[in-house]
């Protein structure tokens, strides 16, 4: 048999071994697997790219290699299936890192989630500011689902008849206990104005908030603070 017709066959055998591991695993979106399906997947479609184009492997070889890895995977996912507590282990459990409106410190540095991470998440299931999430919880995944406050889910300007006004995104104008200047410039505000807009709700310096943002009602927001006589601070540093 000549070069291509072996490379027929072989393109023909490894596209039919991904069709049925494909249907003997499950059909799941790349957004719901765990890194090690992830990893899985990246290495079985490696091993077919390899093995398509080596003269040396002859298409038994191939069909062997597919049909050990496919088992194996499916062995592996019927026991994670059984075994809550072994599942745990491997992939993990949801972690909160939002709770109450609160950010909680130690699940960003747990899980290793940067806080600019943490916005980019939050952005992508169209939630711009942190004073609307009540609760957001990071999946075994890497994805970010998100519980909005109760008052974050208002009615429409149509729906209540008025008029629209433009949309400003909200500004992050404290985090790490440090001012944005950059922030504060885009709004034409200085760290004066700042601290007058923190001692009208309680805080008399920037470093007892962790992280303030201005809304696009042109308001001062404080989403999280260092509690009084505590003298800890949390940082995202990684």
């Amino acid at each position: 048999m000549d070069e291509y017709g072996l490379l027929l066959i072989k393109l023909i055998t490894a596209f039919t071994a991904l069709w049925a591991a494909t249907r003997l695993l499950g059909k799941r979106e790349i957004t719901q697997l765990s890194p090690f399906d992830f990893i899985s997947a990246l290495v079985f479609g490696d091993l077919v790219g390899d093995t398509i184009y080596d003269e040396e492997v002859s298409v038994w070889k191939l069909i062997f290699s597919l049909a050990i890895w496919a088992l194996l995977s499916y062995v592996f996912d019927k026991i994670m299936g059984y075994s809550k507590s072994l599942r745990e282990k491997f992939e993990g459990n949801p972690d909160l890192l939002i709770k109450n409106g609160e950010i909680d410190m130690e699940a960003m540095k747990r899980n290793k989630v940067e806080f600019e991470e943490l916005k980019m998440m939050m952005r992508q299931q169209n939630v711009f500011s942190l004073s609307e999430v009540a609760y957001a919880v990071y999946e075994t995944n890497g994805s970010l689902s998100i519980l909005k406050k109760s008052d974050s889910d208002q009615p429409s300007r149509n729906d209540l008849g008025l008029d629209t006004k433009p949309v400003q995104l909200p500004r992050t104008l404290i985090v790490n206990s440090k001012p944005n200047r950059e922030a504060l410039a885009a709004i034409h505000r200085d760290e004066k104005w700042l601290l007058t807009e923190l001692a009208k709700q309680g805080y008399h310096t920037i470093d007892s908030v962790f992280y303030a943002e201005w809304t696009e009602d042109g308001e001062v927001q404080v989403i999280d603070h260092y509690q009084s006589g505590n003298g800890k601070k949390h940082e995202i540093s990684f």
